[in-house]
């Protein structure tokens, strides 16, 4: 599948927000709805169950053609046979990790600004998730850099551009109309009682505004 569009609906499970249901069922349940990348996202866990959690993820993405990322752990990226790794600030260098994975390896990298997405396509990312759009209640201390951020960003790369942080179905054609090629969400899918009604309500709207048509 394009990077574009397997970038179009990208959903990360969390097992807090999403009401103690574990990584492997939200997974699931949004892949039934229609998400098109997953990121496996993990934090103070151990290794192992990073691990064995990321092993069963990729034969469920595998087996329905949806793209895993890993966030942060190229160990467990490489370990787990993923697709990619998504790369914060904090993390390795985007040019760095290019010399230790092979070609067609997907190097996802956040950014809040059209100077840190020219650094990161200069050094070698496949595409950019441009954050926060909007205040959300998923990750402590965000800075929003509101919409006039996405579009600086998208003008300035030819990479593929998601936008994340907040992001529902309310203002989700905002983030659309930027030239955005998808949409990155945690709590507007993994909150929601049903999440495989939620993410199809999302892919909805995706698919009908990629057909040029009214998204409300």
């Amino acid at each position: 599948m394009e990077l574009n569009k397997a970038l179009s609906l990208y959903f990360i499970p969390d097992k807090e927000i999403g009401l103690g249901r574990d990584e492997i069922f939200q997974t699931m349940e949004a892949i039934k709805g229609g998400a098109t990348a997953i990121q496996l996202r993990i934090k103070k866990r151990a290794d192992l169950e990073f691990y064995q959690i990321g092993l069963e993820m990729r034969r469920i993405t595998k087996e329905n053609n949806v793209l895993l990322i890993v966030n942060d752990r190229l160990d467990i990226a490489l370990a787990i046979n993923a697709d990619g790794v998504h790369l914060g600030k904090e993390d390795l260098p985007i040019s760095v990790v290019k010399k230790l994975v092979s070609e067609d390896f997907i190097i996802g990298a956040s950014v809040s600004n059209e100077e840190e997405a020219i650094k990161a396509q200069r050094e070698g990312a496949d595409y950019l998730a441009v954050s926060s759009i909007f205040s959300t209640t998923s990750k402590n201390n965000v800075e929003v850099v509101g919409i006039e951020t996405l579009v600086k960003v998208i003008k300035a790369t030819a990479l593929p551009v998601i936008g994340i942080g907040g992001i529902n179905l309310e203002n989700v054609e905002q983030v659309l109309l930027s030239g955005a090629c998808g949409v990155s969400v945690i709590s507007a899918i993994a909150s929601k009682d049903d999440i495989k009604k939620a993410t199809f309500e999302f892919k909805k709207k995706i698919m009908q505004f990629l057909k040029g048509g009214s998204v409300k």
